[in-house]
């Protein structure tokens, strides 16, 4: 294990979780309880920022896996995110139209989100295979653990939805510098004929796409991580919402409860890590999602935000512990020349699970109404993307080798 790119690579991922937590938390809410945009609507911007990414990813992906510069794009949409996340935050703060700002926060969900098409298959520089749950653990306990600081810092200012959005981009952008500037990749950027490489490439994925899921021994985990991913990012999304819709609780309480399952989150990676290593990452994954079959049911049904909290600190353990598990069993199924291209696919189904689950969320509640039992529903229906993955995993096997 390379420690001083282990620390890079999850200071990396420290960094950009406050970002992200803060607007999940805040921005949302914002959106759509002040800013009156639609349920329906909010959710369609991480679908719309899902195809920008289909379009791009692999193509990107599979021209670092052969040329190297993954650190080089990873730069570049680090920037990117830093950039649209804060002309998001600044429009909404001047009063700017409603369009104007969701464009901007729809290239912040793009440009986050193909970050990891690059910050992911850095996972195979870090360590051997036999320590890769665990050095994937130890990136996933940074996301959680900055997700904690994140909100934790900006509690005083959460009596206004929109104060603690510019810091935190100033805090993403501070943090994220050393391993923009320090991290030294094995296969740097090499700059000549980009272009005409990048062509070459598209050409290439358009005739590689169907043979890669048609023989990658990766294909099982990749679907059924496209279900219970839905579920994930899906309830996380809608999470503060959800709370205040059903609840009314405020936005101190959420708050604080996201701190309690962002903190479970942070303990679940570095335990699924250890415990991955030991009996079995696949086998790991789906003891996890099991807990989720059980904890989703109890969130839908809970009679009180006391029930409610538990059930879901409960989950955040084990949201810890899938991420942990999901990506590092995904490494173990890729070989070094293709880590770039398949971990491609593994972003892009994961961003596909914000086109399914939010849309399949927003139209629950398009139809019933916006009263409780409506987001209710639409909670329990996350359990049935979490049963589908289940199933992928335990009857779908393709050479299974750990």
């Amino acid at each position: 294990m390379n420690k001083k790119k282990v620390f890079l690579w999850s200071l990396f991922d420290f960094a950009n979780s406050i970002v992200f937590i803060n607007f999940l938390i805040y921005f949302s809410q914002w959106l759509v309880i002040d800013g009156g945009l639609s349920d329906f609507w909010y959710n369609a911007i991480f679908a719309i920022a899902t195809l920008f990414l289909f379009f791009t990813a692999p193509i990107l992906a599979a021209y670092t896996d052969k040329h190297g510069g993954r650190k080089y794009f990873l730069n570049i949409a680090t920037i990117f995110t830093a950039l649209s996340y804060g002309l998001a935050a600044l429009l909404a703060i001047l009063g700017s139209s409603i369009f104007s700002i969701a464009i901007f926060f729809l290239l912040s969900q793009y440009f986050y989100q193909l970050s990891f098409v690059f910050f992911n298959p850095m996972i195979d520089e870090l360590s051997d295979i036999q320590h890769r749950a665990r050095t994937s653990g130890i990136g996933q306990f940074s996301n959680a653990f900055g997700q904690i600081v994140g909100l934790a810092i900006m509690l005083p200012l959460a009596g206004n939805r929109l104060a603690p959005l510019l810091p935190s981009v100033g805090i993403f952008i501070v943090l994220a510098l050393p391993m923009m500037i320090f991290y030294k990749e094995s296969n740097p950027f090499n700059s000549k004929a980009i272009v005409s490489k990048i062509k070459t490439e598209t050409v290439l994925y358009k005739k590689s796409i169907v043979s890669f899921f048609a023989f990658s021994i990766s294909t099982p985990l990749l679907f059924a991580f496209f279900f219970y991913n839905d579920a994930l990012v899906t309830v996380s999304n809608n999470y503060s919402i959800y709370i205040q819709r059903v609840f009314d609780a405020p936005d101190t309480t959420k708050s604080l409860l996201m701190m309690g399952i962002v903190l479970m989150n942070a303990l679940g990676a570095i335990f699924a890590g250890w415990i991955g290593d030991r009996i079995g990452i696949l086998k790991t994954l789906k003891f996890s999602l099991i807990g989720w079959l059980v904890a989703l049911p109890i969130m839908a049904f809970a009679p009180s935000i006391t029930v409610f909290g538990g059930a879901t600190i409960f989950l955040g353990l084990l949201i810890g512990s899938m991420w942990a598990t999901s990506r590092a069993y995904m490494s173990t199924l890729l070989t070094n020349e293709n880590m770039g291209y398949g971990f491609s696919f593994y972003t892009l189904l994961e961003r596909f699970s914000t086109f399914v689950g939010p849309l399949s969320w927003g139209g629950i509640i398009s139809l019933v109404g916006t009263g409780i039992i409506s987001y209710r529903i639409a909670m329990l229906s996350m359990a049935v993307f979490v049963l589908i993955g289940l199933l992928i995993l335990s009857f779908w096997k393709r050479n299974p080798k750990f």
